[in-house]
């Protein structure tokens, strides 16, 4: 699976990208039709401590899939927004199961 990294006002961290890449390998694992992943790394001001947000987007047979979760910290939003898309990838395979 070929994963861009993109990031906005936040400085590049390969560790970032390590814990993105190991979480997206294993998503791939469970779902082989998924061939390319766009991750977004960003920070915004909010009133509250969930200012670090990671977006995803999945590309794949069929329209692409996408998630986004602010958190405290990188690590919890990558998981979170992880967690969001399994759910929709399980959905999108559901549906290509019953086709």
């Amino acid at each position: 699976m070929q994963i861009i990294y993109e990031y906005h006002d936040v400085s590049a961290s390969s560790s970032l990208e390590a814990i993105a890449k190991d979480k997206l390998e294993s998503l791939q694992k469970k779902f082989n039709f998924v061939h390319r992943a766009d991750v977004f790394f960003k920070v915004q001001n909010r009133t509250d401590d969930k200012e670090q947000i990671c977006d995803i987007r999945l590309s794949l047979p069929g329209p692409r899939i996408f998630a986004s979760t602010n958190a405290e910290t990188f690590e919890a939003a990558i998981a979170e927004t992880i967690k969001d898309l399994e759910i929709q990838l399980n959905k999108t395979k559901d549906k290509m199961g019953a086709r």
